[in-house]
């Protein structure tokens, strides 16, 4: 029987900076001074940002992030490549705002049980739908005055619709369910 090989993986921290901005004991004189020298003059460097957590990963550097991006799409342009996706299908594929925007809106009437797979029964997650829905909300809030006419108003009819939607699905499953061919009880 072949034996499984473990793999792990190493982390390392690469921030040069304590938390309160004193310079590591690890880092060594030429790696800050490498740093510095990378930074505009006119600049002045701000206080090292405290972290969330002890063990929160290092951000990137802007080169590092750089990098990575241009690796991202040459690996995409391959795979379309691969696939056989000519330059025109791709480019439709490319996400947009609202394209995103009705990822999301797709996906809290999937978790509303308003809409399902062909043949397949409905299911509702309120609890997936309050979190798809808040997530609109939370993006709504954060790209105010960044959006276009357009992505304003898809965006906003989205959480309008969603939350009528959702008020409508949990005010008909807390009522209580009358008997078949039964109608209300007049007294």
């Amino acid at each position: 029987m072949a034996e499984k090989k473990q793999e792990g993986f190493t982390v390392t921290d690469r921030r040069l900076f304590t938390p309160e901005g004193e310079v590591r004991k690890e880092v060594s004189q030429e790696e800050v001074s490498v740093s510095s020298q990378t930074e505009p003059a006119s600049v002045s460097k701000p206080a090292a940002p405290k972290p969330l957590a002890a063990d929160a990963p290092a951000i990137p550097s802007s080169a590092e992030q750089k990098e990575q991006a241009e690796a991202y799409r040459k690996s995409a342009r391959e795979n379309d490549h691969r696939f056989g996706l000519d330059s025109q299908l791709a480019n439709d594929l490319e996400i947009s705002f609202e394209r995103f925007t009705a990822s999301l809106y797709m996906t809290a009437m999937l978790q509303l049980g308003l809409m399902h797979e062909q043949g397949a029964e409905p299911r509702i997650d309120l609890i997936g739908a309050r979190q798809t829905i808040d997530t609109l909300s939370l993006l709504s809030d954060k790209t105010k005055g960044n959006l276009s006419s357009r992505e304003q108003s898809f965006l906003q009819n989205s959480l309008y619709e969603l939350r009528m939607a959702y008020v409508d699905v949990t005010n008909a499953l807390s009522r209580p369910q009358q008997a078949a061919g039964t109608g209300p009880v007049k007294r």
